[in-house]
């Protein structure tokens, strides 16, 4: 089965000093998928009001000259990218897991948004401010937010969800159930009925498959 380098659990010892406080970081949570799918807030999805623009992506967060898309190539490829000033990517090797193609150019990658800007506007995001859109659409805290695979089967997913589209890839399906549980517990994000079933039923075949996440501020 393929699996995602883990986020590991942070182990912090926190010296209590006199006079001084710190503001306790959120906790990383760690559950079994089945129960994981549990977690999640169940409702009705609505794509009123829908716009692509509504989330603001492909921003240079940190201003170190590197747009999101280029932090994750950059961060994904199995080899040291080829990167040219101004951050042009030009080169590396990276592993699509969905569809199992290994690429050496980046131009026939495109950077999923796990669970599609559209269906987080349905799960929740409508209510957000723009900020929070803008974070969630360039969520570099978490591996399995986004993750760079074959344009081709990006753009068969498009806007949908497990119950509409899996990884062509049977051995990667375990692994996708798992990053989009976690990126939906990690954003307060919902689920729909038919998604959540489908999600139970790709559980059933999933073994000892952990979802690990933090919870987005």
């Amino acid at each position: 089965m393929i699996t995602k380098t883990m986020r590991g659990l942070a182990a912090a010892t926190l010296a209590i000093l006199p006079l001084l406080s710190a503001t306790p970081a959120q906790a990383v949570q760690a559950l079994p998928l089945a129960d994981a799918i549990q977690e999640l807030p169940l409702a009705v999805e609505s794509r009123e009001g829908y716009q692509r623009t509504s989330f603001k992506h492909w921003v240079d967060e940190d201003r170190d000259g590197c747009s999101t898309r280029a932090e994750v190539l950059i961060a994904e490829s199995r080899v040291p990218a080829t990167v040219e000033p101004r951050c042009k990517v030009l080169a590396g090797q990276w592993y699509s897991y969905y569809d199992g193609v290994t690429l050496e150019a980046p131009g026939g990658l495109d950077i999923d948004h796990v669970v599609p800007l559209a269906e987080a506007w349905d799960s929740g995001a409508s209510g957000w401010t723009a900020a929070r859109r803008e974070a969630y659409a360039n969520d570099l805290g978490s591996e399995r937010s986004l993750v760079a695979v074959t344009a081709k089967t990006n753009r068969s997913k498009a806007d949908q969800d497990p119950a509409q589209w899996l990884p062509p890839l049977a051995d990667a399906r375990c692994t996708y159930a798992t990053d989009w549980v976690s990126t939906k517990l990690r954003w307060g994000l919902a689920v729909d009925q038919a998604e959540a079933e489908a999600l139970i039923e790709l559980a059933e075949g999933c073994g000892q498959e952990t979802v690990q996440y933090e919870p987005a501020t």
